[in-house]
């Protein structure tokens, strides 16, 4: 779907980029997540959004926690390879979440 959505010039946004009710836990505890966020010294959740930005999806995640939101601001200092892009990108189980 983000494919045939960028190429109509439509902007991307994820509402839920690090899981959202009830699946934050699931995302961020993945193992090939885990692995790549400890390659480059930044939480699993900085992995996740620094991912969806590479594919030119906007983000928006939530947090109440002061700690929490520097951290979601802090994606410019790395950035993934194409095989940890493909990595992730192969975690895909064709699930839809947005109606939680």
């Amino acid at each position: 779907m983000v494919p045939f959505i960028q190429e109509k010039g439509i902007v991307m946004q994820c509402w839920y980029p690090l899981g959202g009710r009830g699946h934050t836990a699931e995302l961020l505890g993945d193992d090939t997540i885990e692995a790549i966020a400890k390659t480059h010294g930044v939480s699993s959740a900085q992995v996740i959004l620094r991912w969806d930005l590479q594919r030119g999806i906007v983000v928006i995640p939530g947090s109440s926690n002061p700690e929490h939101i520097k951290e979601n601001l802090d994606l410019f200092n790395f950035e993934l390879t194409a095989d940890e892009m493909e990595q992730i990108n192969s975690l895909d189980r064709n699930e839809k979440h947005d109606w939680y």
